[in-house]
Order: structure tokens, then sequence, then C-alpha cells
């Protein structure tokens, strides 16, 4: 039998999720687990509601000309690991001490948000250019694991 470990099963997890994505420059997606058990998933796309950039005639930072990992206040979407941490808190569920399974390493905004959600490790795949993310993870003694 050729089954995946778990980090596998829930990083394949993240990319299915990121499927669902909006943004038109990066598909992300998130899934938060606890003892081997999904308790959140999130994607980067518009706040709920609200009109996706491509309704609106494109990515404002890609117009702009703005690189990754910069300006990230311009950006219209809500980060998938923001969605995932919204998600559990909008059912009441407790992601403290939980991993984070991400597609891509999460930027300073969402570091801040892991941090004090009480996330204890992160599995990525992609990595992203933001050393004040990484600087905070290191900091507040997240484990972070490339995949």
């Amino acid at each position: 039998m050729n089954r995946p470990d778990w980090n596998r099963y829930f990083i394949d997890i993240a990319v299915l999720v990121a499927s669902r994505s909006t943004c038109m420059r990066r598909s992300v997606g998130a899934v938060i687990v606890r003892e081997k058990r999904i308790i959140a998933t999130g994607y980067n796309g518009a706040p709920a509601g609200l009109k996706h950039c491509e309704e609106l005639g494109g990515c404002l930072r890609q117009k702009l000309g703005i690189p990754s990992g910069e300006r990230h206040e311009i950006c219209r979407a809500t980060h998938a690991e923001q969605n995932a941490i919204i998600q559990a808190a909008r059912h009441g569920t407790d992601i403290d001490g939980s991993d984070l399974y991400c597609t891509h390493q999460p930027c300073s905004l969402c570091a801040k948000m892991i941090i004090n959600a009480g996330i204890k490790r992160i599995f990525f795949v992609e990595g992203y250019p933001d050393e004040f993310a990484l600087s905070f993870l290191k900091e507040a003694g997240i484990e972070l694991t490339k995949v």
C-alpha cells in the first residue's frame, strides 16, 4: 500500500484548498490541524460578499508593479492563513497548539496572527520573500518546515 505520510496528506489537502482561490497572482491554501484532524481551512480571496479582483478589472498590486512580499495593505484578498484562523474563530474552534499546513510560507501579517492564535508548527511548500515573517516566527519559537 502506498499511503502518503501525514505531512504529505495535509499539504495535498492545502493544495486542493488553494484551488478555490480567487487571487490572480498566487493561489494559496491553508489547513489547520490538531491531533491529525482538520479543524479549519482557508484560501486567499476577497472578503465574503465583495467583488474579486478579476471582476474589478485586475489585480491592483500587479498594475502598480508592487513586488511580491510588499505593501500587503493594497491587496484586496484576505490571505489563506487569515481565512483559516477566522473560520475557526467563527465556529468557536480552539486552535491553540495546532499545526498549519500551507502552500506558501506565511507573510509577516499572517505570521503575527499565527503567533497570537497559538499555532505551534508551520509546514509549507513554497517560500515567500518576507524576512520580517521569518524573524517573527523564529522569535516566537514556531517551528517552520519546508515540505
